[in-house]
C-alpha cells in the first residue's frame, strides 16, 4: 500500500451532544448519547497521525516530531499545528491536507485547522526514539 494511502486512528470514541448541559442537569444520559472524551480523542488523533509519513522518510510524521500541537476544543473541533523538516519540503503543499485527511477518519471529530508554522525550527532532536532507532541514530 502506499505510504501516502495509510492511515490508522479508526477509534470508537464519541463526541459530546449540542444539549450536554441539558443531559447534565437532568441527570440522565440515554445509553446511545455519545460522550467526548478528548484525551481519549487526543490519542486516538496520535495514532491516525502515526499513519501518515512523509514520502521522503520512512517515519510516521508525529515520531518525526512534526506535529507541534493537537488541540481538541469542547465542540470536537480540532487544531493541528505541525511543521515540516525543512521551508523547501517538496511535500509541503500536501503535507497538511493528509494531515487533516488523517484526522477526520477519527470518529467524533468536528472541524479540523491544521496550521503549517515554522517556529520552532524542526530539528532531529524533536524525533522519538523509535523515529531515531528506525532511522540508524541510536
Amino acid at each position: 500500500m502506499n505510504r501516502l494511502a495509510r492511515f490508522a486512528g479508526f477509534g470508537g470514541h464519541e463526541h459530546q451532544p449540542e444539549d450536554s448541559n441539558l443531559v447534565a442537569d437532568q441527570g440522565l444520559r440515554d445509553a446511545h448519547t455519545p460522550c467526548l472524551d478528548p484525551e481519549a480523542m487526543r490519542a486516538a488523533i496520535v495514532d491516525a497521525l502515526r499513519g501518515v509519513y512523509d514520502p521522503e522518510i520512512p517515519v510516521n510524521i508525529y515520531d518525526l516530531g512534526l506535529i507541534y500541537q493537537i488541540e481538541v476544543g469542547p465542540s470536537a473541533n480540532v487544531v493541528v499545528d505541525m511543521t515540516l523538516t525543512a521551508p523547501a519540503c517538496p511535500v509541503a503543499g500536501m503535507m497538511p491536507k493528509m494531515v487533516e485527511e488523517a484526522v477526520s477518519q477519527v470518529e467524533g471529530v468536528g472541524d479540523i485547522a491544521v496550521n503549517l508554522v515554522w517556529d520552532p525550527p524542526w530539528g532531529p532532536e524533536r524525533m522519538s526514539d523509535e523515529a531515531r532507532l528506525e532511522l540508524g541514530m541510536m
